[in-house]
């Protein structure tokens, strides 16, 4: 039987089960998921936070991270500055980046969300406005939401990814996670 693990992955852990590349031990998923034969369909990066699904099933896990299905990600993004919705319009329209062009994304201006406390916390300057962004893309190249953000001179301060496809981190404290009911294809 399949299974798909939602994991609210936390700042600063490695989308993975090892570490071999540092001296020092950094935090991986195997810190927080003692699950046998579960891989991440896709990654998040060591500075965001948020949803990453495991799966023991291989071409669920291609199906889920091919960018050629453009299942959408949806992402809450601290980011410095304090931009009108009219600043987001070169996101909803895509924009270039060194690596070609994005898709369109969704993206409107948003309260602060009710988080977790993040350790280390995002530094606080008084004399430097923030806001919250709610993004969804329908790609997934390297550091793209803080890129995009970048782009439109808002640099992000904390990124966490919130929903891929119908799968959502509602519930799911951080470092915490639970298996998901599986649909007979993945959502977009």
């Amino acid at each position: 039987m399949t299974r798909l693990i939602l994991f609210n992955k936390p700042f600063d852990v490695l989308s993975q089960f090892t570490d071999r590349k540092s001296p020092t031990k950094r935090a991986t998923l195997s810190d927080y998921i003692d699950v046998p034969k579960v891989y991440p369909a896709g990654r998040l990066d060591r500075d965001s936070e948020g949803l990453l699904l495991l799966t023991d099933d291989g071409k669920l896990q291609a199906q889920i991270s091919n960018p050629k299905n453009k299942m959408t990600k949806t992402y809450l993004v601290q980011i410095e500055g304090d931009p009108t919705d009219r600043d987001l319009e070169p996101l909803r329209k895509g924009l270039v980046l060194k690596d070609g062009p994005t898709r369109p994304a969704l993206a409107r201006l948003i309260d602060p969300p009710t988080l977790w406390d993040r350790t280390p916390p995002v530094r606080f300057r008084k004399s430097v406005p923030d806001r919250w962004v709610e993004l969804t893309i329908s790609e997934g190249r390297n550091r793209q939401v803080r890129r995009m953000t970048a782009a439109i001179g808002c640099p992000t301060l904390r990124l966490v990814r919130w929903r891929i496809g119908d799968w959502s981190l509602d519930g799911i404290r951080s470092g915490d996670w639970r298996d998901a009911p599986l649909h007979r294809a993945p959502p977009r």
